[in-house]
């Protein structure tokens, strides 16, 4: 997609180092991979070509889109599936000039059809491995509870974490936004704060400016994911401002949900106006039509972003992870090299 739009632009943002915060791995099964997974594991599918799969993604919002997500989720099965899946998308993050990304996955998607959570976690760590190995790409790991579930369940699945504390970063809070509020999963929040995990949700997307403000003030958040309807309260985004909360926002994603009815409406020209730490990331980008680069490019033409706030983007992407000042700072020092934009 992204080889028809402004290649000077392309180019430039191509090489901008940058981070993917917000991309769900299994967001990244491409139609071609689901036939594949389902025919190595024997699989019925209720599609019968890789056109229908397609055709199939028009959704009015979230939750048409979670339907089919599920739906899809249920061809992977073993450690292979998962490992395969997870470099597949590292590929396609290098090549878009990615250097480091911080997936989430969602266990209880798959431990509910009695897949032990060892495969998902084995199968994804692997890859994450391979992706270093070959790429260069760096990457944590962010366990997301399913919010449409109830808070027993969230902690079923901490517990079934235990083993893997070490190699998983964060958790997170994602699906059903509507009806499920933030202050439902308090508790195994405050839990797995106590374990040393990071925290980050979703909030705001299409739920109220209230979910944002739960999001950072019951559950703790270090991160928030969208955070798009925060800009309907002037305190609420005074306060994201003052305390440089980063923002994982998702363009292409809200375009397909229509959670905005154009990217010429997008709101992240107006949250760099108005000093939010926003970043630009990719969300289920097999289902909403684009990876990292194509977001960045397609949001950048339709907004007239310049390069200084391209590069901004780039910076708050890398300086809202989870990385270290340590392993910020090679990249960093690339985008001072390229950025005309400085604290």
């Amino acid at each position: 997609m992204t080889d028809t739009l402004a290649p000077p632009l392309a180019d430039f943002i191509r090489g901008l180092p940058k981070a993917e915060l917000h991309l769900h791995i299994e967001g990244s099964l491409e139609p071609e991979q689901m036939f594949a997974f389902a025919r190595r594991n024997r699989v019925a599918l209720p599609f019968r070509t890789v056109e229908e799969v397609r055709a199939a993604y028009a959704f009015t919002n979230l939750q048409d889109f979670l339907d089919i997500y599920y739906q899809g989720a249920q061809v992977l099965r073993t450690e292979e599936d998962f490992h395969d899946l997870a470099l597949a998308y590292f590929r396609r993050l290098a090549a878009d000039g990615g250097v480091h990304a911080e997936i989430f996955f969602d266990p209880q998607t798959h431990t509910d059809r009695g897949i032990p959570f060892r495969v998902v976690a084995d199968g994804l760590l692997a890859g994450m491995v391979a992706a270093k190995d070959e790429l260069g790409v760096t990457s944590h790991l962010i366990l997301c509870y399913l919010r449409h579930l109830d808070e027993e369940s969230a902690f079923a699945t901490l517990k079934a974490a235990e083993p893997y504390l070490d190699r998983i970063k964060g958790v997170g809070l994602d699906s059903s936004e509507v009806g499920n509020p933030p202050s439902k999963f308090a508790r195994v929040f405050q839990a797995s704060r106590e374990r040393g995990l990071r925290l980050v949700a979703h909030a705001g997307e299409e739920g109220p400016p209230d979910y944002v403000w739960q999001a950072l003030d019951i559950l703790g958040v270090d991160r928030l994911d969208h955070g798009n309807r925060a800009l309907e309260d002037e305190a609420l985004t005074r306060r994201l401002v003052d305390q440089g909360t980063t923002l994982t926002v998702c363009p292409l994603s809200n375009l397909k949900l229509c959670v905005v009815p154009s990217l010429e409406a997008h709101p992240l020209r107006r949250m760099l106006d108005l000093g939010l730490k926003a970043t630009v990331n990719a969300d289920d980008p097999a289902y909403f039509g684009g990876y990292l680069l194509d977001n960045y490019v397609r949001v950048a033409a339709a907004l007239g972003l310049d390069r200084a706030q391209l590069a901004r983007l780039a910076r708050n992407s890398i300086t809202g992870s989870f990385l270290d000042e340590a392993a910020q700072a090679p990249h960093l020092a690339r985008l001072r090299q390229i950025d005309p934009y400085r604290d």
